[in-house]
């Protein structure tokens, strides 16, 4: 399976929402690798649409971690380029943050909302609750699924503005109950779905924000992203976005969902397994080519985990036809080895 030829578009799209961990490293690696090894462009890009969730300070903290992975990039935010140019900040708004181009959700927002794609919604979590009689899929276990309860509901917006007391309404994608999405996955495989069965029409925003649904999918179009690489625990959300790429009158790019790095317990990578922060390692002064050595283990291109390896050699030799197929679950041993 190796990575598509010609004008090759990839991207990093991190969340300043924390610190990137070795689960983080590993889908970074693998998106990085796919784009030089077809001698194509990737951009870095700052996914900062979470509001509540962004956190101070995380954004330069992620530079730095990509910076100490050694994984580089050939546009991004110019945040990131001021840290070793100083004083070249534009005045403009920055493409590569998405906090600073809103407007252009707005416009997508609008689009979608006169096409009669999107529809104003006022429910409450709680109220979604209610209307929630059996759990759905382990993917989306997370979720309810929405029942349509304010599809037709209002005669316009500002009558559903009316109907809270903050005047916010949020805003959802109107699923054709027939349509199907599919796509061949460039790792995963072919993948169907009937997004009316399991989630209902979803959120693409709130009031005149965007949310990460549609932001992405405006994003890569623009972009000019050839090809999307990340976790496939994001397999469900490639079905939504596949709905808004079509609504909005854009060729989707290519797909290509590796699995996660899981925890002890069999779950996906997060504080409730231990520090697994990269920053942890920098501040040890641990060499970087011992987590590449360690993360080309994972991925079934080194036979000793504790043999170093460098970005140069996994270029020349990262075969992406042996990666293992099933999660790679952690071992506690060689993390503290490694020195987390």
């Amino acid at each position: 399976m190796p990575p598509p030829s010609g004008a090759y578009i990839g991207r990093l799209a991190p969340a300043p929402t924390g610190s990137l961990h070795i689960g983080n490293a590993r889908t970074f690696l693998l998106a990085w690798l796919r784009a030089r090894q077809a001698g194509g462009r990737i951009l870095l890009r700052l996914e900062d649409l979470d509001h509540p969730k962004v956190k101070a300070g995380a954004a330069g903290e992620l530079y730095q971690d990509l910076a100490w992975l050694g994984l580089d990039w050939d546009a991004g935010p110019a945040q990131a380029l001021a840290a070793s140019h100083p004083g070249s900040l534009p005045a403009v708004p920055d493409p590569y943050v998405q906090s600073e181009n809103l407007a252009r959700y707005r416009e997508a927002l609008e689009q979608l909302y006169r096409q009669g794609k999107i529809y104003p919604c006022v429910c409450r979590r709680q109220e979604l609750q209610l209307f929630q009689s059996a759990p759905h899929s382990e993917a989306e276990q997370r979720e309810y699924r929405y029942p349509g309860h304010c599809r037709g509901r209002f005669p316009d917006l500002a009558a559903a503005r009316a109907e809270r007391s903050d005047g916010k309404v949020a805003w959802r994608f109107r699923l054709d109950s027939a349509e199907l999405t599919c796509f061949q996955d460039a790792f995963a495989g072919y993948q169907e779905s009937r997004l009316d069965a399991w989630s209902g029409d979803f959120l693409v925003g709130r009031e005149t924000e965007a949310g990460y649904q549609l932001a992405v999918v405006v994003d890569d179009h623009q972009m000019g992203i050839s090809e999307v690489v990340r976790g496939d625990d994001l397999l469900p959300s490639t079905h939504r976005q596949l709905v808004i790429y079509r609504a909005l009158g854009f060729s989707p790019p290519r797909f290509c969902h590796f699995p996660l790095i899981l925890g002890p317990d069999g779950r996906r990578l997060a504080k409730r397994h231990g520090d697994s922060r990269l920053s942890r390692l920098r501040e040890k002064g641990v060499k970087p080519e011992r987590l590449l050595g360690w993360l080309a283990w994972c991925s079934g291109w080194n036979q000793d985990w504790r043999r170093e390896v460098s970005l140069a050699e996994l270029v020349a030799t990262a075969d992406f036809s042996r990666l293992p197929p099933q999660p790679v679950v952690v071992d506690k041993n060689q993390l503290a080895e490694l020195g987390f």
